[in-house]
């Protein structure tokens, strides 16, 4: 996938700028272009993280069975756990803000701080750049909604509750997750929306309602950096930790509505139960 996304990003800038230039100063090139990156990362999401997916399935379930494997498909209460994620991912994100906050307080070397201050880097050019806020909101939530809980929410952590069961399949599933991000300043936040994410695709036995859940969390980044942007980067610092009684708020709100997830799948447990016996 990143191989893909940037080769992509390299073809479309040679293609706007006609230039012949070596591929280590086309590279340091698309920091000017990097509308051009997000269109790469894009399209290699796609044909990576979602399509190939996919088609590696067949390797673990048999095609007529696939959609069920991955959880595409709906039950009568899908709606009401979707509306019930919505709220969730709003509440968390207090604790979330925490968790960041401690990870970044945790030392880790230079060069991955100089790495990860480019990404920031770029992303905030980005952001603050002459872009539509829809445009930016379809790459950086909508593709990864669909695409990146394909593979985390529909592949992997099937294919590790059949192994090791649910619990297991949750926890391993998150922390690759937030591995794949490739931030380990935001690991432990990463890593915890992962294992929310597939404990939601589990109680709900659909892939959908994690799909809001990703698209709802990205897009809310996405439009907070756009409209607040030196609240968003700010650097962490031991002064910038959230306010105790928010978090124990977050912490309150999110319990109670994962709770609220969890009998949704009892309800509809007891209702198939009744069903069969009948």
């Amino acid at each position: 996938f990143q191989v893909a996304g940037t080769v992509i990003s390299l073809v479309l800038l040679i293609s706007r700028t006609g230039t012949d230039l070596p591929i280590t100063k086309m590279l340091q090139s698309l920091t000017d272009n990097l509308d051009l990156v997000f269109i790469g990362n894009t399209v290699g999401q796609i044909l990576f993280l979602g399509l190939a997916t996919w088609l590696f399935s067949r390797l673990s379930v048999s095609k007529k069975n696939r959609a069920h494997f991955f959880g595409y498909e709906s039950h009568a209460n899908t709606g009401r756990i979707m509306l019930l994620v919505v709220g969730l991912m709003v509440a968390l994100q207090p604790f979330i803000w925490f968790l960041g906050w401690l990870n970044a307080m945790m030392p880790i070397s230079d060069s991955l701080k100089q790495l990860e201050q480019v990404q920031n880097t770029m992303i905030e050019d980005y952001l603050k750049g002459d872009h539509y806020v829809w445009l930016t909101l379809f790459h950086v939530s909508v593709v990864p909604a669909v695409c990146e809980e394909t593979l985390y929410r529909g592949y992997i952590l099937r294919v590790f509750q059949k192994d090791w069961g649910i619990w297991p399949a949750i926890i391993a599933s998150g922390l690759l997750f937030g591995i794949y991000h490739m931030r380990l300043t935001q690991l432990a936040p990463l890593a915890l929306i992962g294992m929310i994410l597939a404990y939601i695709a589990y109680s709900a036995d659909s892939i959908y309602p994690a799909m809001v859940g990703h698209l709802v969390n990205n897009g809310g980044s996405v439009l907070l950096a756009y409209y607040f942007p030196d609240f968003v980067f700010s650097e962490s610092t031991p002064d910038s930790m959230p306010p105790v009684w928010l978090v124990a708020l977050s912490l309150a709100l999110s319990g109670l509505i994962l709770y609220l997830i969890y009998n949704e799948r009892q309800q509809r447990a007891e209702k198939q139960q009744v069903s069969d016996y009948v």
